[in-house]
């Protein structure tokens, strides 16, 4: 199993937007020296919910400091990009991360479509001739190009990636016609457990395998990656409060999307969502004991955790990080 962190970077009330970057980098730097294979960085715009409106510019800046840690976006909002300055631009980190980048590409969230005048029609427009552009430019070809969205005249991009033929495509999602599609051009996948249930997530990851045998592929060639929200700490007590306050608060901000210190009580079935694997907080044991309980009910490869969420403390994530790195992983080999 591969490990990595997925990270937000949630605004916080009593944190200047500065010191939640720099506590950030922080972090990641501490995933690298501590053994874990990847980090992931999720786009968001307009909202505290999460503040990395263009983590390629984190990439960028991890990129020298980093040895080991493979880098992307889940996801890359491909709607708002052009796509050739975007292709140009992974085809620099990849250079620049000496073959460490991963593209992970999205649509995006629907209402972010609508702050930016975009209707639903252009926007699957842009991303799928995005998608198709961001494939025909790496191949090096100058090429030209005329669809509804996008248009091209006599292009090339300069500089290419270093991955032949392009860096690993990565989608997020959980509907099976997304996931099926994704198998179908033989993507690798990123699901998530809170807040969909086992037998939806299974109904996807079903979906995408079988397009990647209908594209002639072996689902074992190709990683599925489940994301979960987790907190270590050797008190149970402790790991317990600290994981359901930030639950709570991290839905919180999800749903109104703009700071909160506070928020109201959660109706959660607790003990289910540990159960199945939805969410992971307790001590080493505990924790290794919800990554088996994720495997019964999830399919997936590559686990990555979300340690900094809802509001807790650096330091309470750095020792979160640690426990996991020298406790929990090593008894998944």
């Amino acid at each position: 199993m591969r490990f990595g962190s997925f990270s937000y970077n949630q605004a916080r009330p009593w944190a200047a937007e500065k010191q939640a970057f720099d506590e950030l980098l922080e972090q990641i730097l501490l995933t690298d020296q501590l053994g874990f294979d990847e980090a992931w960085f999720a786009e968001h715009h307009h909202s505290d919910y999460g503040m990395l409106a263009s983590p390629t510019l984190l990439i960028a800046n991890l990129a020298p400091r980093t040895k080991r840690l493979r880098m992307g976006n889940l996801v890359s909002v491909l709607p708002l990009y052009d796509p050739m300055r975007f292709a140009e631009e992974c085809g620099m980190l990849d250079i620049l991360t000496n073959g460490r980048l991963n593209v992970g590409l999205g649509r995006g969230v629907p209402k972010d479509d609508m702050k930016h005048r975009l209707d639903r029609d252009t926007a699957q427009a842009r991303f799928e001739e995005g998608i198709e552009i961001l494939i025909r430019s790496w191949t090096g070809e100058t090429f030209s190009y005329s669809g509804k969205a996008w248009g091209y005249e006599e292009i090339s991009c300069r500089p290419l990636p270093l991955q032949k033929p392009h860096p690993p495509i990565w989608v997020a999602g959980t509907s099976a016609q997304g996931l099926g599609w994704a198998g179908r051009q033989g993507y690798h996948i990123m699901t998530v457990g809170h807040p969909h249930p086992p037998d939806k997530v299974r109904l996807g990851v079903d979906a995408w395998k079988a397009g990647l045998r209908e594209a002639g592929l072996d689902p074992s060639a190709r990683h599925c990656q489940f994301h979960v929200r987790t907190h270590v700490n050797e008190n149970a007590q402790r790991a317990r409060e600290i994981g359901m306050a930030a639950v709570t608060r991290y839905d919180e901000i999800s749903r109104i999307g703009r700071r909160s210190l506070t928020a109201p009580p959660a109706e959660y079935d607790w003990n289910m969502m540990l159960a199945t694997g939805r969410n992971n907080y307790g001590t080493p044991e505990q924790v290794i004991q919800g990554i088996h309980n994720a495997a019964k009910n999830y399919y997936f490869d590559t686990l990555t955790t979300t340690f900094n969420f809802g509001g807790i403390a650096h330091e309470e994530i750095k020792k979160s990080m640690r426990l996991f790195a020298e406790e929990v992983m090593p008894a998944f080999g």
